[in-house]
């Protein structure tokens, strides 16, 4: 245990833990929706800081990040825990963990200096916080950020967007990249779907983007939920407003958890959200998990030509130089170095 961060003391051993906008009011033996800050006399413990449930080195691609170091590994990191509860989480084993097993925190011991050597010796460029919502295990990733950034690897978030503005202007300054969920583009989802709210999700798109972090946003398109074209097309032009660079990723589902009555993703779905992104103005939007659609390759938004050409998470070509179109000479949006 480690006494968490960003939480307040109140009257009775009542905490309010403001690491989050679900703001949980937590009472002395209790937890908040994460299931992994706990109240005790009133002080509030991170029960998971350093519990580490799962350990992998990944593409960065895989995260999607794809204007992000393209073709570097990533040593990616998670504990238990979440604060949402989508009902088509596909790491619900983890994320859920202490909802399903009666409170218990699952976990091999950690510390932030392993986890840093152990990418290093793995020879990745970055640390990635992903799996589960990143932000449920801050002080962890936080201690981990400070010396990765020490030892001159990267930080990379991936995330529900859910943080609170205290919390992502304390985070920003080691940051590097995230790729922030937007779920669906309507509040009635993310209320029934994951049990949190829109608005501080883009409020955090924004605010990391002004904050100087590279932005890359996902979209699952579950059919009949969030895939009409009204509605991805309101999205693209958010997206467009805190900046038209800004990658937008629209990835398939797949039946998962407690959402088995919802058909796989047709491609032309994702067929579709490319075109609509692409015509409200975006400069870079991608197609997931179907790898060989073309959808995953990056292309000059000014002359048009092929600059990055992937399979899957796997690199076949890069024809970009120095971040610039080797054939009009633009720069694309990105971190190449």
């Amino acid at each position: 245990m480690k006494e968490a961060l960003f939480y307040n003391a109140g009257k009775e051993h009542d905490v309010m833990c403001f690491l989050c906008n679900h703001h949980c009011h937590i009472k002395d033996g209790k937890r908040g929706i994460c299931g992994v800050r706990e109240n005790r006399g009133g002080k509030l413990y991170s029960l998971v800081y350093g519990r580490m449930i799962a350990e992998s080195i990944d593409p960065i691609e895989k995260k999607p990040l794809l204007h992000f170091l393209p073709g570097s590994k990533a040593y990616s990191i998670a504990t238990v825990g979440c604060n949402f509860h989508c009902l088509h989480c596909q790491n619900y084993d983890i994320s859920q963990y202490p909802h399903i097993n009666n409170g218990e925190i699952a976990g091999r011991e950690r510390t932030a200096l392993a986890i840093v050597d152990e990418a290093e010796r793995a020879g990745c460029a970055s640390v990635c916080y992903t799996y589960v919502e990143p932000t449920i295990f801050y002080e962890f990733a936080f201690d981990c950020s400070v010396l990765a950034r020490e030892r001159r690897l990267k930080n990379v978030f991936v995330s529900n967007g859910y943080m609170t503005p205290e919390v992502t202007r304390h985070l920003a300054p080691f940051l590097d990249a995230i790729n922030i969920d937007v779920k669906a583009f309507t509040d009635d989802f993310y209320k029934k779907v994951c049990k949190a709210r829109l608005q501080p999700v883009l409020d955090n798109v924004k605010l990391m983007h002004e904050l100087g972090v590279w932005v890359e946003v996902t979209t699952l398109l579950i059919p009949g939920l969030n895939d009409s074209p009204e509605e991805l097309r309101a999205l693209a032009r958010f997206v467009k407003s805190v900046s038209p660079t800004i990658p937008w990723h629209v990835t398939a589902f797949y039946p998962t958890y407690k959402m088995l009555d919802r058909k796989p993703t047709p491609i032309t779905i994702l067929r579709k959200a490319r075109e609509i992104g692409l015509q409200e103005g975006l400069h870079y939007v991608y197609e997931g998990n179907i790898p060989g659609e073309g959808g995953e390759n990056t292309y000059c938004p000014g002359c048009g030509a092929e600059l990055i050409s992937r399979y899957g998470f796997s690199i076949r070509q890069n024809k970009l130089s120095d971040g610039c179109c080797a054939t009009c000479g633009q720069q694309i949006a990105g971190v190449w170095k």
